[in-house]
């Protein structure tokens, strides 16, 4: 991309979508500035070069036009951020103490730092600044964000989620979210350490990967589903072929061999969309091992139900629910979105069919993520799903601002057991034994 269409992004040079905002400037440089990005457009124009090159001419031109000597260096890293990179935003997501960013117009930016919301005193000049950074994360992919098409999913080059929703819908201003992922995936150590799981809960659902039983990791917006869903699939072994399915590509997977497929929205006619469920028909034509969905959330549920059902065990996929009972209701609603006249009992039967394992993930009020339930479903009792808890995290009060609790096992050796051992994995013989409390 040109220097030329890094500054003037090409949503810039049509009609504005919101009308600008007369504000006095807070920022003392903002003309400087602004007469060094001109500068740097006039004379390097639409030519191609290097960030050293770019960041090397900033200092020059600041020098030009009369930078304090002592605020060169901070004035070369606004520029070089805002030009280069991703504006104000910039910092926020070089700090790996940020999970999450969120600008709900121009003025106000919210990040969540260890585990909590807070307000940065971090601004962009303008909405049609904050649109410019939306533009930039969105372009290399293919995608657009414009009044015919004011919602997008996307995703920065490091795999961080990013979801942008602009004026008419947003009516203060175009609003940014991204959820950011560490640069070195977490592992199930790091996850023990966190206190999300303990290491018994780990070997289980290590065995259960490798034993090829079909996972679905439940839990609300921001529980973590998709980290421990990436944490599961480095389970699976490296002589699988693995074929990902997400709206958004964001997991990391470790192995070798992992075909990696992303829905595409519709062009500027309506035409050409490919959804999840379209990936998910397409994947079981390319001789997979493993499939992988990064969530489902609506009619694709029953093409991975009957994928599940046909020789495609060990799959892994996520769902938002608020409990393993809530997530099997989801998935019977879903597979009715997808316009089959099943009766409601078929739909169970397929369910509980597919689905070996639910993992339900929690996020709570101080923050930290726990597995709640690691729950079997064990099958149909009439017209009801049977689910058996073999984990749970059992809260027990707080303690100032952090929630104490501890993790569980029920006592019921799981109906899975034999179907692990059978594929080679010795889980501990008392694991399962008898009811008791397991440190985090």
């Amino acid at each position: 991309m040109s220097l030329y269409q890094r500054l003037v992004p090409k949503q810039l040079k049509e009609a504005p979508l919101a009308a600008e905002k007369k504000e006095p400037p807070a920022d003392p440089y903002r003309e400087l500035k602004q007469k060094v990005k001109k500068r740097l457009v006039e004379e390097l124009g639409q030519k191609e070069i290097q960030e050293d090159e770019v960041v090397q001419k900033i200092e020059e031109l600041l020098r030009q036009e009369g930078a304090p000597p002592l605020e060169l260096p901070r004035l070369t890293a606004l520029l070089r951020a805002e030009i280069l990179g991703y504006g104000p935003l910039q910092p926020l997501l070089e700090d790996p103490t940020i999970s999450e960013i969120m600008v709900n117009g121009a003025k106000k930016i919210y990040v969540e730092k260890n585990g909590r919301l807070q307000r940065v005193p971090v601004e962009f000049e303008n909405d049609q600044q904050v649109l410019h950074v939306i533009e930039r994360i969105v372009a290399p992919l293919g995608r657009r964000i414009d009044e015919a098409s004011p919602m997008v999913d996307a995703r920065l080059p490091d795999g961080s989620r990013v979801n942008a929703i602009i004026p008419p819908l947003a009516l203060d201003g175009p609003a940014l979210t991204i959820r950011k992922f560490a640069k070195d995936p977490y592992t199930i150590e790091d996850l023990i350490r966190f206190g999300t799981l303990t290491r018994e809960m780990a070997e289980v659902l290590r065995a259960a990967v490798g034993a090829r039983l079909n996972i679905l990791v439940s839990g609300s917006t921001g529980s973590g589903k998709t980290t421990t869903l990436n944490v599961l699939s480095s389970f699976i072994p490296p002589e699988e072929r693995i074929v990902t399915i997400e709206d958004a590509a964001e997991l990391q997977l470790q192995q070798e061999h992992v075909v990696r497929l992303e829905t595409r929205p519709a062009n500027l006619e309506g035409r050409g969309e490919i959804t999840i469920r379209h990936l998910v028909r397409n994947a079981l034509r390319m001789r997979p091992d493993r499939i992988v969905v990064g969530e489902v959330r609506g009619a694709e549920a029953l093409d991975m139900l009957q994928a599940m059902n046909t020789g495609h065990d060990g799959s892994l996929t996520t769902v938002h629910a608020n409990s393993p009972r809530d997530a099997l209701s989801r998935l019977e609603t879903m597979v009715l979105m997808a316009g089959m006249d099943l009766p409601l009992r078929a739909i169970r039967e397929q369910i509980a069919s597919a689905i070996d394992l639910i993992v339900h993930q929690q996020r709570l009020r101080d923050g930290s993520r726990r597995i709640m339930y690691i729950t079997e479903v064990q099958g149909m009792e009439g017209d009801v799903i049977v689910l058996q808890d073999v984990f749970q995290f059992v809260q027990e009060g707080v303690d100032g601002q952090k929630v104490k609790g501890s993790f569980r096992t029920t006592g019921i050796r799981p109906k899975f057991s034999d179907r692990v051992a059978a594929a080679g994995y010795i889980l501990p013989p008392d694991l399962f034994g008898g009811e008791g409390w397991l440190r985090p």
